[in-house]
């Protein structure tokens, strides 16, 4: 709610409504008009890091992000709201402060498509500390990304105290579990390490398998423990039934 005005104090206002300050000033009851703010800003937390180029099955991960991103702001325009965007990798490659109408929105897809960032690591507590000290208003954020990173937990409590935070988090199956394929070769895109694999051995393979359920455990217990909304959305699936699933919760508990 926002201040609208002030105006006579009417058989019926609430007495909480009163401003007494105003009432004195005139020697006559006074009381604060608010009106609903219908106005919201959506702000994209976007990691554009170097894991973003990998995709086994249907699409890359920058793919379908940018895909999910066109969704949520043209959404968010259809209902007359604030668009901003902040590409990350390991530090904050751009900034796009908030703004409405349709042009600012074909402007942000298309940075989404084209943009380059100069660094390739991963550091989202950064990128949450840029956003809480450049968005002031209370906002809801969506933070897309792999999440494969550690260390964002406090600043994900922090954010999400003063804003309304969304973790859309963008897999590949193939992140997950390593196909039998024999001796492959492995290629780290953020850090440019090089490592073979012997994926026809099952212990690899099911260490492998082990240290990805470790980082997806550290990614809940941190989404949970926050209080933020998490949903997985996977290369070789649809958005839109995790999506929806997502928003019926949120409307739920409202």
């Amino acid at each position: 709610m926002a201040f609208s005005e002030v105006r006579d104090y009417q058989i019926g206002d609430e007495i909480r409504t009163i401003d007494w300050n105003v009432t004195a000033r005139f020697n006559h009851p006074y009381v604060k008009v608010f009106e609903e703010e219908r106005e919201m800003t959506v702000m994209l937390l976007v990691d554009v890091s170097g894991s973003k180029d990998f995709g086994s099955s249907k699409q890359f991960k920058q793919e379908l992000v940018t895909e999910i991103c066109a969704v949520l702001a043209f959404s968010a325009i259809n209902n007359n709201d604030k668009v901003g965007v902040l590409f990350f990798s390991d530090q904050v490659e751009k900034f796009i402060p908030p703004k409405k109408g349709k042009s600012h929105i074909l402007m942000i897809i298309r940075e989404l498509l084209d943009f380059e960032p100069e660094n390739k690591g991963t550091n989202i507590k950064e990128a949450l500390k840029y956003f809480s000290r450049a968005i002031k208003k209370r906002s809801t954020a969506f933070l897309i990304s792999d999440f494969i990173d550690e260390g964002f937990e406090d600043e994900l409590k922090i954010v999400n105290k003063k804003h309304d935070l969304v973790a859309l988090q963008i897999q590949d199956p193939r992140e997950e579990e390593m196909p039998n394929v024999g001796l492959i070769q492995l290629y780290d895109a953020e850090s440019g390490e090089i490592r073979w694999m012997d994926t026809s051995s099952k212990e690899n393979r099911k260490l492998y398998r082990s240290e990805a359920l470790k980082q997806q455990d550290y990614i809940l217990n941190s989404m949970r423990r926050s209080g933020v909304d998490h949903c997985k959305i996977s290369t070789n699936e649809s958005y839109v039934t995790p999506l929806m699933n997502l928003f019926k919760r949120r409307e739920s508990r409202r």
